[in-house]
């Protein structure tokens, strides 16, 4: 749920136009005015050479026949032109990725399954066969099962559809089928088995209803597509081995519908989208996260544990701004490209949440905060999308899907996201982890509209309820035994829901119908902002009349001072029968905020130090210095430096902690001026043979700079120490298919001026070495021992990613102006002989054997 107080911005308030105050943002300087006057101009021209025509049509006294003429003419020149446009767009866009576009369209006609795309998912063909062979009898199963649940239930939800009945139940002869599994073992607990099935349905199922003479209804044909999860615990010591099994969806399914009968009109493109999002929506109160399907094998199996468990934890999600969104927004016939209206969307599970709509920007400032409790991590993703906000239909303008599981690990990521299935655009978010604590002592005052903490109520049944209002009436007139209004009451038993509130947060339970002792078994989560002041409301109701069956209130100070700050039992509803009961768990968690790991500072050498001008900049950089691994893997040991002493426990547990999962890939703020860098011995530095790694044909960068050909500069090609070091980590996301390289930062680079050195990095991935596929950090001035902190990601698969080479150099910005090569040094990694998916962090060596060779070349 979504916490109502929002960020105060950091920076100055936008620029309210050009007449703005002396603090605006944006000043009006010579190039600004000049191209507003161009724009302005363009503007005028288009807008005259539309309308002139008009006007001299009219002036010439010619019928108006030939300015629609004219205008069908301009019209169907530029859907020509638009069409010729697209295929010739299309056909350079298959020449120049063609591997990328037969893979897109073969897994848009065959639907490939994910075991195609992802190594760790399994094909289960066995599990299809097995499914197809038992299909027959799940047939059987749902006939029978629609026929005595499901129908009486619908009959006693409406008095109109009493007559209600299911004349024709077939599920057809195509069953369902696993394109995937993928299993857990090793990132669980040893008493569970966790298996994540990628389902697709495609079935010719035939269901057909009579709801009220004449009027039929009915499904003829169903799509339906997802990720279930399947968890096995406890595993047990004795038969089945399993105590239960819990399903549920980690994200909403998708879904398409073929109606028949009198709900055909639900197949019109009015009605579509609203009929399908509905039985999404109960699909996902029945079985997405937090909802759960749960099937005790065992009677020791606690099924309140099974079906709501306690959450991972809680995600605290800052949506700050974004920037270089798509403008579409257009004006006179599209002449006029405008800008957008933005507003974004956030889901986690069954929870979702809508921004504030900023007017005319493309970089939009929203500043909000979202608070989601989560239930599975690894597996639950937030689902962040943008819309252009218009008056018929909004226009969509990118989105972003971040697995929550590396918010659990990182505990923090503060960076830039770039949007997908978009041109161009990026949002920023920074993310925090909230773990639960049983420790009242870690109760802080809720900040800013944050939550302090988290309650979990678990609703089980209800007990002895009141038929209606006037047996409660006469309960509460004639005592606990009116054997006269026992007599004379012949209500029937009533339906029931319940509503459980926290001030204004109010959630409702399902209706159960016609019993005096409902059960509902189902789990609400809220945030809690003051645990002194605020309590636990629940309202029994019948959902027609909305009369009030029984009522309780309980104090969440309540629960700071029973154990493990829990309470499951049974109480006394107020305003309710005599003997009228309602038996729930309520369990209260401290939220607190997860800091980074520790990261170990690092520090150039002092003799760096004594020598480095006061204006070098480098201890001041912005973002957290990496922490330096001493950890290389066995392929590699031949390339690196002799042993040397390892760093103390406390040391290695930072290591470990801090970057082997890339926890420094995202930016966590500016070094403390308190902070400084310590450097590890320079024997705990991976060097590589420049031989056999890096090689003249792998300089990708010098072939495209305009300096190509040219001699290095003097100060280099007489230097002979060493060029410096660059710290890199490398690893591998398997949850999101990406290669992921952080540049930490450099030390000890080599002076190119009495200032220091504009440096800055740029990465290919061999064997790609155009201008497209180039990447490049920013630019750190006057500095040796830059900071970057700059993440950047590779869409190659694991086994793709195995085959190549990282190609790394450090360039020196401020020779621009010259002809002498920029490159201070460089280092190639090769990918095939590392463990992509362990990750590694390491100091490599910069040389440059080009100037190596060149040097031996001229001695010979």
């Amino acid at each position: 749920m979504a916490s109502d107080g929002q960020m105060k911005p950091s920076g100055a308030a936008e620029g309210a136009g050009l007449g703005g105050s002396h603090g605006s943002t944006e000043t009006l300087s010579s190039s600004a005015v000049n191209r507003l006057l161009m724009e302005f101009l363009i503007y005028f021209g288009r807008a005259m050479f539309v309308l002139y025509p008009v006007y001299l049509t009219g002036y010439l006294g010619l019928s108006v026949s030939w300015v629609l003429l004219c205008m069908m003419m301009v019209t169907w020149w530029k859907k020509n032109r638009q069409w010729k446009d697209a295929r010739i767009g299309t056909a350079i866009d298959f020449v120049d990725n063609e591997t990328q576009v037969v893979h897109k369209e073969l897994e848009s006609a065959l639907q490939m399954a994910s075991w195609v795309h992802f190594p760790d998912v399994e094909k289960v063909d066995w599990v299809n066969k097995v499914l197809q062979q038992a299909w027959p009898f799940f047939g059987m199963y749902m006939e029978k099962l629609l026929k005595e649940n499901i129908e009486p239930a619908v009959r006693l939800s409406n008095p109109a559809l009493k007559t209600f009945k299911f004349t024709k139940v077939h599920f057809g002869h195509i069953p369902l089928r696993i394109t995937g599994m993928k299993a857990y073992t090793h990132e669980v607990d040893q008493r569970e088995v966790v298996l994540d099935l990628n389902i697709c349905y495609d079935g010719d199922v035939d269901i057909d209803a009579l709801v009220k003479e004449p009027i039929t209804a009915g499904v003829k044909g169903l799509k339906l597509k997802g990720m279930i999860r399947v968890i096995l615990e406890p595993l047990i010591g004795e038969a089945p081995l399993v105590g239960g099994v819990t399903l549920f969806f980690i994200r909403r399914p998708t879904l398409e519908i073929n109606w028949t009968g009198m709900t055909n009109l639900l197949d019109s493109p009015a009605f579509s989208s609203l009929s399908e999002g509905t039985i999404v929506d109960i699909i996902a109160s029945l079985m997405v996260l937090p909802n759960r399907m749960c099937v005790p094998l065992v009677d020791q199996v606690k099924v309140d544990q099974m079906r709501f468990p306690l959450p991972r934890g809680v995600v605290r999600v800052h949506l700050l701004e974004a920037r270089d969104l798509v403008a579409k927004d257009t004006y006179m016939m599209g002449l006029v490209k405008g800008k957008s209206d933005p507003y974004a969307t956030l889901r986690v599970g069954n929870r979702h949440f809508k921004t504030k709509t900023i007017k005319e920007n493309l970089h939009p400032k929203w500043n909000e905060v979202y608070e989601f409790v989560v239930h599975e991590a690894p597996g639950q993703e937030l689902e962040l999308d943008l819309f252009d906000e218009d008056t018929d239909k909004d226009d969509f303008i990118g989105q972003y899907r971040l697995d929550l599981g590396e918010v659990k690990r990182e505990k923090e990521i503060d960076q830039w996201f770039p949007l997908d299935d978009v041109q161009n655009g990026e949002v920023h978010l920074k993310l925090q982890w909230l773990s639960l604590q049983t420790n009242p002592n870690l109760l802080m005052e809720s900040e800013g509209g944050f939550a302090c903490a988290m309650l979990a109520v678990y609703l089980d049944n209800a007990s002895n309820l009141p038929k209606d209002r006037s047996e409660i009436t006469d309960h509460q007139k004639h005592g606990k035994h009116s054997k006269e209004a026992r007599l004379t009451k012949r209500t029937a038993c009533p339906n029931s829901l319940v509503e459980l509130s926290i001030d204004n947060d109010v959630q409702k339970s399902k209706i159960v119908f016609s019993s005096k002792d409902p059960v509902w078994e189902e789990g609400f989560t809220f945030f809690v902002h003051d645990i002194k002041t605020q309590q636990l409301s629940v309202q029994i109701k019948e959902p027609e009349k909305k009369t009030v069956l029984g009522v309780l209130n309980l104090p969440l100070s309540r629960l700071l001072g029973v154990s493990n700050m829990a309470i499951d039992q049974r109480f006394p509803l107020e305003r309710s029968g005599a003997n009228s009961q309602i038996k729930l768990k309520a369990t209260l968690r401290i939220l607190s905020l997860e800091k980074p790991p520790p990261k170990v500072v690092l520090s150039p050498p002092s003799q760096v130090r004594q020598r480095g001008p006061k204006t070098n900049q480098g201890v001041n950089g912005p973002g957290s210095s990496p922490s330096a691994a001493t950890s290389s893997s066995p392929e590699l040991s031949s390339n690196t430096a002799p042993a040397a002493p390892f760093p103390s426990a406390a040391q290695a547990a930072g290591l470990q902690n801090g970057l082997h999962d890339d926890q420094s890939s995202h930016g966590r703020g500016s070094l403390q001026p308190s902070e400084t860098w310590r450097s590890p011995p320079p024997s705990h530095m991976r060097r590589f043979d420049s031989h056999s790694l890096l090689s003249d044909n792998s300089i990708a960068s010098s072939r495209f700079d305009l300096t190509e050909g040219a001699s290095f500069p003097e100060a280099i090609r007489k230097h002979q120490g060493s060029f410096g070091e660059i710290h890199l980590t490398v690893r591998y996301a398997t949850l999101r298919n990406k290669l992921i390289v952080m540049v930490d930062a450099c030390r000890n680079l080599f002076r190119c001026s009495e200032n220091g050195t504009d440096s800055y990095v740029r990465l290919y991935l061999l064997p790609e070495q155009s201008w497209i596929h180039r990447k490049k950090t920013h630019v750190k001035k006057r500095s040796l021992n830059p900071v970057f902190n700059e993440k950047f990601e590779f869409d190659v698969s694991l086994e793709e990613a195995k085959t190549r080479k990282l190609d790394v150099a450090v360039k020196n910005n401020r020779m621009f102006h010259t002809r002498e090569r920029k490159d201070i040094g460089m280092v190639m990694v090769d990918f095939s002989q590392l463990d992509l998916t362990r990750g590694i962090t390491e100091w490599f060596e910069l040389t440059l054997p080009v100037l190596k060779n060149a040097v031996s070349r001229a001695e010979l």
